[in-house]
């Protein structure tokens, strides 16, 4: 009855850990991409490179996100 219980708290840690990287993920990225377009808005000429820098941006911060969903996702299947 305790390895039930304990499996239990484990998924449920598993799926708030995977909530929070998400919810992360999408507050980092829409805080880059508001930034960007207003960026873009005070200097048009350089909206190629802050184009650029918020893909990369963005990209890194997804790779994060996936990263903490394979943590969890191997916690939980522990």
């Amino acid at each position: 009855m305790e390895g039930i219980t304990d499996l239990g708290l484990g998924l449920l840690a598993a799926g708030i850990g995977a909530g929070f990287v998400t919810f992360g993920a999408g507050f980092g990225i829409s805080r880059i991409a508001s930034s960007a377009c207003e960026s873009i808005a005070r200097q048009p000429e350089a909206g190629g490179e802050i184009r650029l820098s918020m893909i990369i941006s963005a990209a890194l911060i997804e790779g994060i996100a996936l990263l903490g969903g394979v943590v969890c996702l191997i916690l939980a299947l522990k």
